[in-house]
């Protein structure tokens, strides 16, 4: 064993050994975490402006910071970006993570130093607890590689800018240089088509035993590379990949084209926000994820149905309060300077010893056409047990309601572009209807009670939802084609694509 292996070793251990500790003792973090973050908020403008005296009861928190969005919390963000000190958080931000969100346009996160840390702290703890389980320890001595955000940093205003990913990439520790991939140059190519060309220049001759993205982009990043390659499988090109990292996806859905494209290969999840380090699998053979209670974040919890109610005021609880397989909106309070905010995500308790949890949904995206709202877990859950029960694969989907059918009743269309067909395409459909009808009442009532179809799938050209995520400026990096949505605008555009 190298030296490498023997200090990755080491270091798993005792990460794992920390972490135990820290899941032993979520509540008592969360506590700790508060009373930091509110003696920082009292200093601020924002903490005065809402009469945050000295120490505050989470009960007296509550009541006085309201739950905000980006465009509520934007004019102190300015005032910030503009060199005014102590608006938000202590000082002035070390950065602003620049993002594109799914549903809104441009927003400018700030990101403190503490921040930071943490964020490049958690990748690691995840990178390690794998480690430690797997016994991977050899993952050090080949090449890790991101697809992700440009690294170049711009001011925005008066503070530096960039994308959190790319942000990150600038803070690789030093003994992981020789093995990162791409090249900054070509991490830094604005061009997503032209940058993955680069990329598989770069790394088609290397020892690659990591590879992290989003799944739609390490797909295409996998077929161009086999292509180029002449290879039929990703083990051909790279013999010692190991490991795949992702975030900001549900995976499953996406299984069966990676496993023909890579084959077996270990999957290990992150949930980093830009607002935060929300999350990782402590344990990369269960699909849950680590609720990190000690990463700078106090958490609140919202129940999905009561937000969706748009009630003047909703209850909010912290983690003592929560409980098993229900839906909650996710509210963050961070050491970055971020009050009451939502993210948009909504996640679900699987366990709270510790606390795990999956991720459902964003709360903006549903289809409630008819009244069923139907969520994100929903449908990839039903997808998903479709694609394995017929042996098929997916590139990519979406789903969205037709309201106004030229013809018959209105329903949900899903336009899925396949890697891999369904030999039994009529059975897939029922099986995914059926699978869909078995998660939401509603939905099963409007369709046994025929007020609406069953689902409708429209199978799209490859590419298509690359077109379209290119034609809304979000091709590649860390963006995402919305999964489901509850209106055409998206479905409309991919008819173009229609086989």
């Amino acid at each position: 064993m190298c030296f490498k292996k023997y200090i990755v070793k080491f270091l798993a251990k005792q990460n794992t050994k920390k972490i135990q500790a820290v899941c032993n003792n979520a509540i008592g973090d969360q506590r700790r975490v508060f009373k930091y973050l509110t003696s920082v908020l009292g200093q601020t403008e924002y903490g005065k402006k809402y009469n945050i005296v000295g120490q505050v009861s989470i009960y007296d928190f509550q009541k006085k910071i309201p739950i905000s969005d980006y465009e509520k919390m934007s004019p102190f963000i300015e005032r910030a970006a503009n060199g005014e000190k102590n608006i938000l958080w202590k000082g002035l931000p070390k950065y602003f993570a620049k993002t594109s969100g799914t549903t809104s346009g441009v927003k400018y996160i700030p990101l403190s130093k503490e921040m930071l840390k943490i964020q490049i702290r958690a990748t690691q703890e995840a990178l390690l607890l794998y480690a430690n389980q797997s016994k991977n320890y050899s993952i050090i001595n080949g090449k890790m590689m991101f697809l992700q955000g440009s690294p170049s940093v711009k001011n925005y205003k008066q503070i530096p800018c960039g994308r959190l990913s790319g942000i990150v990439a600038n803070y690789v520790p030093s003994f992981l240089q020789k093995n990162r991939l791409p090249s900054m140059k070509t991490n830094s190519i604005e061009d997503w088509g032209l940058k993955v060309k680069n990329i598989i220049s770069e790394t088609r001759n290397q020892d690659l035993r990591l590879i992290g993205g989003i799944p739609p982009w390490v797909i295409m990043y996998f077929e161009q590379l086999l292509d180029m390659c002449g290879k039929k499988n990703v083990k051909d090109v790279f013999p010692n990949l190991s490991l795949y990292v992702y975030g900001g996806a549900n995976f499953e859905p996406y299984k069966n084209t990676f496993k023909r494209l890579a084959g077996e290969i270990d999957f290990l999840e992150l949930y980093p926000a830009s607002e935060g380090f929300i999350g990782y699998q402590n344990d990369y053979t269960k699909p849950d994820m680590l609720l990190l209670t000690n990463h700078g974040i106090f958490y609140e919890f919202v129940e999905t149905s009561e937000f969706l109610n748009k009630k003047e005021k909703v209850k909010r609880c912290w983690l003592k309060d929560v409980r098993l397989n229900t839906d909650y909106v996710i509210i963050l309070n961070t050491c970055a300077g971020l009050w009451g905010y939502n993210i948009g995500d909504t996640i679900r308790f699987t366990s709270t010893n510790p606390y795990k949890i999956i991720i459902t949904g964003r709360i903006q995206h549903f289809i409630s056409a008819f009244g069923e709202h139907v969520i994100n877990h929903e449908v990839e859950t039903a997808l998903a047990a479709a694609v394995q029960k017929h042996d098929s694969e997916i590139i990519g989907f979406t789903v969205c309601p037709e309201t106004s059918p030229k013809e018959g009743l209105p329903g949900h269309d899903w336009f899925i572009e396949f890697g891999k067909e369904p030999i039994d395409f009529n059975g897939f459909i029922t099986d995914l209807d059926l699978g869909l009808r078995r998660q939401n009442i509603y939905y099963n009532d409007l369709v046994k009670g025929g007020v609406i179809r069953p689902l409708k799938i429209i199978k799209l050209k490859r590419g298509g939802i690359n077109n379209y995520m290119e034609s809304v400026g979000k091709l590649g990096g860390q963006n995402k084609c919305p999964q489901i949505s509850n209106d055409r605008t998206i479905g409309d555009y991919l008819n173009n694509f229609a086989l």
